[in-house]
């Protein structure tokens, strides 16, 4: 082992007994950028990248079962990334099924999600993230959110779409929800209902936005923003996002 790679698993080791003890967030959101970039930093092609960025997505979800964090919410695919030209897109698509099925494997612990407008992708992808969500419907490990076709303001949508044709359907007038309407009723139709709100936010690449990543869920969250790319994401820079957060006073509403 070089000196260099020595040094690291030392400096990796004394991160992690830093946080023992610490109060670690129950729900992370991963905000995955700069798969793209870092292939072309490499020399390999946008496809590679993809594939590299996808092998790091199930190595964090390790660190973070290993960390004892209830969810983690994955951001694969926005809404606005399906209007990418489809020679692009189906590759990145063929990744992201192809992520789905490994995270859904038996002897996984944790129970997978998907979260998105499944309508608005192709039936066949569509078809095998719902497949492999439904091979995890037993377990009662960490949940495992993956984000496709994702966008905040859509889910939210969404949601009081849900919520107007539940009350539609029991026979509710629009004045009778008015008056009981709270942000609780809209919360429970959520993509993620059922599950804490957002604790930690990750973002790689050095952009500093949320990009509408589960707007309704994040607004108590705290944020941690990362130079690295994805595909070059290391457990040092996991571990120095979690004593971030341990070190943070956490103000709610203020």
């Amino acid at each position: 082992m070089a000196i260099r790679d020595l040094l690291y698993k030392v400096y990796e080791r004394r991160l992690a007994t830093s946080l023992s003890g610490k109060t670690m967030p129950r729900h992370i959101g991963l905000i995955i950028d700069g798969n793209r970039r870092w292939a072309r930093d490499v020399g390999l092609t946008t496809p590679s990248g993809h594939r590299a960025g996808a092998a790091k997505v199930e190595q964090v979800i390790g660190w973070s079962h290993d960390a004892g964090v209830e969810a983690v919410t994955v951001w694969l695919l926005s809404t606005e990334n399906l209007s990418r030209p489809a020679e692009e897109l189906r590759p990145l698509l063929q990744i992201i099924e192809g992520l789905a099925t490994d995270l859904s494997e038996d002897g996984q612990p944790w129970r997978l999600t998907v979260l998105g407008a499944l309508d608005l992708l192709p039936d066949q992808t569509a078809a095998i993230l719902k497949e492999a969500a439904s091979r995890t419907d037993e377990r009662t490990g960490m949940r495992v959110n993956i984000a496709v076709g994702y966008g905040g303001r859509r889910e939210i949508a969404d949601a009081v779409r849900s919520l107007l044709l539940e009350h539609a359907n029991r026979g509710s007038s629009i004045e009778e929800l008015a008056e009981i309407l709270s942000a609780d009723h809209i919360a429970e139709h959520l993509y993620t209902r059922g599950q804490p709100d957002l604790d930690l936010i990750i973002r790689t690449s050095g952009e500093q936005r949320l990009s509408g990543f589960l707007l309704w869920q994040s607004v108590y969250s705290e944020f941690y923003f990362c130079d690295a790319y994805w595909p070059a994401f290391r457990r040092a820079h996991f571990l120095r996002a979690m004593r971030d957060y341990a070190n943070r006073h956490r103000r709610y509403g203020g």
